[in-house]
């Protein structure tokens, strides 16, 4: 490894998801096309919500707007530098690049679980007290919501940053993975890490399982309400309650095995890595929208504004 005082390093070598160059090219042509439907996804839900004054004034629709916008750039953290990857054999990232990554994964990651959270609450005032669903989620308290959404994500990356930036490397550099994340920089460290893995646990670990708890007892509460009251759109608050839950798990168990389990690390964790930095966000447009009779029908509105302007622009 370069050096800097003997302590500080220059750069990482990334092991990424293979060593095989036919499977690289493989990968990369499968990556790109994820890729490509996470930022045509996510934008068209940001554009679609922003476009429909009725969806806009929503909260439910509202959140999802943001949820979409942190997607679409937790996407650029990791995936543009993987993609890149995927095309020669040297993968190196420097320190600097590594606290970037770490920074921007963690703040939008955390900004999201916060979100999701907030989503469920949401749901649970439609649902368990709807004739005083827009008195209590008005449009100032929907601002204040969001904006502690992001700033406990500031918060949380500024401290796994912290836990990194402190260490001392002198030793082996190779991550094994695409992407920088707290759980292996850390093990490179020449030191004993048993306090900061201890730290991370609480930071990212917790943080996820109390916030997974958190949602799946709010979901039950309003599963059980569901099934004392019967009402014509039921149906539909069944179908709202199993998305967010699709989501939920998409994005919380790979964060609860990855954070919550110190010490230890297994090949499998680069493949739950790919769930919540790949997949996931180009699972949330689909899971959103095509279980969702509102976007279809604000999605075909924007598409005939769309073709109806450029008619006019051609005549």
């Amino acid at each position: 490894m370069k050096k800097e005082n003997d302590s500080m390093a220059i750069e990482f070598v990334l092991l990424g998801l293979s060593s095989s160059w036919e499977m690289q090219l493989f990968l990369f042509l499968i990556f790109l096309c994820f890729y490509v439907a996470v930022i045509l996804g996510n934008l068209l839900i940001v554009v679609t919500v922003r476009a429909d004054a009725h969806l806009l004034q929503s909260p439910m629709y509202y959140f999802l707007g943001h949820l979409s916008f942190i997607d679409l750039f937790l996407s650029c953290v990791t995936v543009p530098k993987m993609l890149g990857d995927f095309l020669q054999q040297g993968k190196t990232i420097s320190f600097s690049g590594c606290l970037a990554q770490i920074y921007f994964l963690h703040f939008l990651g955390a900004t999201e679980m916060f979100l999701l959270t907030v989503m469920a609450y949401d749901r649970y005032v439609a649902i368990c007290n709807p004739l005083h669903y827009l008195t209590v989620m008005n449009r100032q308290l929907c601002l204040q919501l969001v904006f502690a959404c992001w700033c406990g994500g500031f918060i949380h990356s500024f401290t796994q940053v912290i836990l990194v930036i402190q260490l001392p490397f002198c030793g082996p550099n190779e991550l094994d993975n695409f992407f920088c994340d707290v759980p292996q920089v850390i093990k490179l460290a020449c030191m004993d890490t048993y306090v900061v893995e201890v730290l991370m646990v609480a930071n990212s670990g917790l943080l996820s399982l109390i916030c997974f708890l958190v949602l799946l007892f709010s979901y039950a509460v309003i599963l059980m309400t569901l099934r004392t009251r019967f009402y014509q759109g039921q149906r539909k608050a069944l179908s709202t309650c199993a998305s967010h839950l699709m989501v939920v798990s998409l994005i919380f168990v790979p964060c609860v095995f990855i954070y919550l389990r110190p010490f230890f690390s297994f090949s499998v964790d680069k493949v739950f890595s790919v769930f919540y930095t790949v997949i996931t966000p180009m699972l949330n447009p689909l899971i959103y929208t095509l279980r969702n009779a509102d976007m279809k029908t604000a999605m075909k509105k924007l598409r005939k504004k769309h073709v109806a302007f450029c008619c006019f622009v051609k005549e």
